[in-house]
């Protein structure tokens, strides 16, 4: 369509002619968006989409990811009946081969949770493997993972089916139309830049692929989003290679074949990925791709050589280095910016586009309309990365290694390499100087446990830090432990509206008296979860609020966005104050002898002031880890003081993976496991803390009540060598019946502990936990494992 067509006015711009953009332009009008448009700098398809190899891959690693490729399966099938449009969909399966003992544990759990989500998925013998792939070589394979449902799909004909539909529902694409800049105004968008004009607009979603950093950037928001250069071989056609052959993944040597036009495609996700300086990919790189580089490919077709000899022999028809964006996670960006109201993100699709692209474009319209998802993708929230990843430095470290990183084990505890050391606390050096193993989250470093003397072996079983963690517990369970709990997002709500803006948007009562913590629930008007956070208030005007931390922009967003005319001040206090919780039953000794002795004054769920080796404080009287003692709240700069203190009194360190533990024992919930988008405090069992009415949600979760009931259980395992993980599959009679959510093991306790979310529970049924292929017995219970009545952690 001519750019000299522009409208003045359009409800929702989308930015790029991609797959993720053409799905989201497709789902706006059908969801009655019609003056949606869609602007592309050159052609449709021309940057990332069109070179993609488009396999799709039903299982992710997650219930609702998995749940939107099957969305997008479903999808393209049903455009050809639309549109009449062929799609190019060949359904002929995928084939992931083992030929180490970790890769065949790996794919026997992706085959249990391929049946927890409703996928077919067989694990098959190496002479099984060689009648479905015949070319491929067996001679190390240890077996293979079998997908029947998976397939792949033509690039192009996607969006072209995309397109046609949306332009029949009266959407408008402007090829040729490049985007300048992006107008906001007191930090909403307000128009859009063109080449061909300008476009006032209410939303703007960029869907720009590669340049969407830039186009971001526009809008003041930040995409940690990097190009980097990607390659598959493509051949002439082989001699026996008849028709469509499964997608055959040999992930232990980072290498996908399949067949193309009678030849092979060969692809990889090799270790030493290439980044893409910002910039070098300018406007005219259209339909582009990057030149050949032999050198680099060589020990890529060396391995493929080794498992498809064919490729010996074969013609080569071209080497393709297209380039693909990712992001610092390896999970695309979907939602509202944190910068910017009515900038949305659907971008940084690490190289799974066209598996994602159906399912994400519909979320994200959803997010557009509705203001939500259509289900929980917390996972992919756009607000999750801290902006300090969006340094270029950072990025073109982090980015090959996500790359790199894309067929490597999960294995628990895997940390990234690059980008590291961003964010520290400010016990970071003597957290360090007492052997803390250190891992990443939201940028921050925070120690897993205490007593490394070098890098853990990675694998699925007993970890190499069992016993550092035993040790920590026990110190916990038996002494004094010091958690460091820095890194928890720190939200001040001040106003003389402060406590009706909290009664409003909380479930629980917060007009409580200065002086109290308060836990609640933030529900959405659904009735699910937000967030989850703990409040202390300061004074009637004053109320501190402590979430997740990777939470922190997410939930002050959604703060910011209900405000409406309320007079607050939000402001994120995170980086002022450090935080420091002192467990066990020595607790109370170490803060007398620290010259704190106020502190055993406090009732539970109190918080007041003290001084600590002189120093002062604010401490509140909770656990997370089911024992007695404090969460203590000092300045930055008066944190190394606090600590040694403790030190010197004789409280010692424990770090992240102790604290998961004991959390597991006392079956708290946690956001991102047990909490999400699609549930309800009912299914967690605490919507009897909810005040009778009048905050967000409570009419919802009134309808819940009479609909739904507690699903969150703890399962103690009777085999105490088992391993569990999280996300295993939960059988009860037989029958598949829930998943487990976290796991650890549990030490007070002497026994492996998941918890899990399991229909129609029943406390103190007999279930099994598929782990791995191997069904494990133990029993579910409604109570915590540790300390049910909670005594411990109130006891003086």
């Amino acid at each position: 369509m001519s750019a000299s067509a522009l409208p003045s006015h359009a409800s929702v711009v989308v930015i790029g002619g991609g797959i993720m953009g053409c799905s989201t332009l497709y789902h706006l009008v059908k969801m009655g968006v019609s003056d949606a448009i869609l602007l592309e700098r050159n052609k449709l398809t021309s940057g990332t989409t069109w070179h993609s190899a488009a396999q799709v891959r039903a299982l992710r690693h997650s219930h609702n990811m998995t749940r939107m490729v099957q969305y997008s399966v479903d999808l393209y099938s049903q455009l050809e009946r639309e549109t009449g449009q062929s799609v190019g969909w060949i359904q002929k399966g995928s084939l992931a081969l083992a030929t180490t003992p970790d890769r065949e544990t790996h794919l026997r759990r992706q085959k249990a949770q391929s049946h927890a989500v409703g996928l077919r998925a067989e694990w098959i013998e190496p002479g099984e493997a060689k009648e479905l792939w015949p070319l491929v070589k067996i001679d190390d394979v240890l077996g293979a993972l079998w997908s029947p449902d998976d397939g792949r799909i033509s690039p192009s004909d996607a969006c072209a089916a995309l397109t046609k539909s949306a332009k029949a529902l009266g959407a408008r694409i402007f090829e040729n139309t490049g985007v300048t800049g992006i107008i906001t105004r007191n930090g909403r968008v307000k128009a859009v830049e063109t080449t061909a004009g300008i476009v006032n607009c209410d939303s703007i979603a960029i869907c720009a692929g590669l340049w969407s950093r830039e186009v971001g950037a526009m809008g003041n928001a930040a995409l940690p989003v990097l190009a980097c250069e990607h390659f598959y071989l493509l051949t002439k056609p082989i001699e026996g290679l008849k028709g469509n052959l499964p997608t055959l993944g040999d992930h232990d040597n980072h290498l996908y074949f399949r067949d193309d036009s009678g030849g092979l495609l060969t692809g990889c996700f090799e270790p030493h990925a290439r980044p893409i300086a910002p910039g070098a990919l300018d406007e005219t790189f259209e339909f582009g791709l990057l030149p050949e580089n032999w050198d680099h490919f060589e020990p890529m077709m060396l391995a493929a050589m080794k498992r498809i000899p064919a490729l010996e022999t074969a013609e080569v028809k071209m080497l393709l280095n297209g380039p693909e964006s990712f992001t610092p996670d390896g999970m695309f960006m979907l939602g509202e910016a944190a910068e910017t109201r009515g900038l949305f993100l659907g971008c940084g699709m690490n190289s799974v586009g066209l598996a994602s692209g159906g399912g994400a474009g519909m979320n994200l319209a959803h997010c557009i309309v509705l203001g939500r998802t259509a289900y929980d993708l917390s996972e992919a929230d756009a607000k999750r990365f801290p902006p300090v990843f969006n340094s270029v430095e950072h990025l073109m470290a982090r980015a090959p290694e996500v790359l790199g990183a894309h067929y490597e084990l999960s294995y628990p505890g895997r940390q990234r390499r690059t980008a590291r050391n961003l964010r520290l606390t400010p016990l970071d050096s003597r957290f360090r100087a007492a052997g803390a193993l250190m891992g990443q989250f939201y940028g921050w470093e925070r120690p897993l446990y205490f007593g490394a003397t070098s890098e853990p072996k990675l694998g699925f079983g007993r970890p190499d830090w069992f016993e550092n963690v035993r040790a920590e517990v026990k110190t916990a369970h038996e002494g004094a432990a010091i958690f460091d709990a820095s890194t928890f997002g720190k939200i001040d709500v001040q106003g003389i509206d402060a406590c009706r803006f909290l009664q409003r948007i909380c479930m629980r009562n917060m007009d409580r008296p200065a002086g109290t913590a308060i836990y609640t629930a933030i529900l959405n008007e659904q009735g699910n979860y937000v967030s989850d956070l703990t409040a202390h208030r300061i004074s009637d005007d004053h109320y501190r609020l402590f979430v997740g931390t990777t939470s922190v922009r997410h939930d002050l967003a959604w703060l910011e966005g209900q405000m409406a005319d309320s007079d607050v001040v939000l402001t994120d206090v995170t980086e002022s104050l450090a935080q420091l919780a002192l467990m066990g039953p020595a607790a109370a000794q170490v803060a007398v002898e620290c010259g704190a002795p106020e502190l055993k004054k406090l009732g539970y769920f109190q918080v007041g002031t003290a001084h600590l080796m002189g120093t002062p404080v604010r401490a509140v009287r909770m656990s997370y880890v089911g024992e007695a003692g404090w969460e203590i709240t000092c300045n930055v700069e008066n944190a190394g003081a606090v600590y040694d203190g403790l030190v010197m009194a004789g409280a010692r360190p424990a770090g992240l993976y102790a604290q998961t533990s004991m959390r597991i024992e006392k079956g708290f919930a946690a956001i991102g496991h047990e909490l999400d988008g699609d549930l309800s405090p009912v299914e967690i069992g605490l919507e009897k803390m909810a005040k009778a009415g009048g905050f967000v949600g409570a009419e919802a979760l009134a309808r819940k009540r009479e609909a739904l009931r507690r699903s969150l259980v703890t399962i103690v395992m009777d085999d105490d060598a088992a391993v569990p993980l999280g996300r295993e599959p939960v059988y009860v009679d037989g029958e598949l019946a829930g998943q487990t959510t976290s796991a650890a093991y549990g030490f007070r306790v002497g026994a492996p502990i998941s918890l899990a979310h399991v229909r129609d529970a029943v406390d103190g049924k007999a279930v099994e936990v598929d782990i791995a292929g191997k069904r494990t017995l133990g029993r579910m219970q409604f109570a915590a494992a540790f300390d049910p009545t909670g005594s411990r952690m109130r006891t003086d």
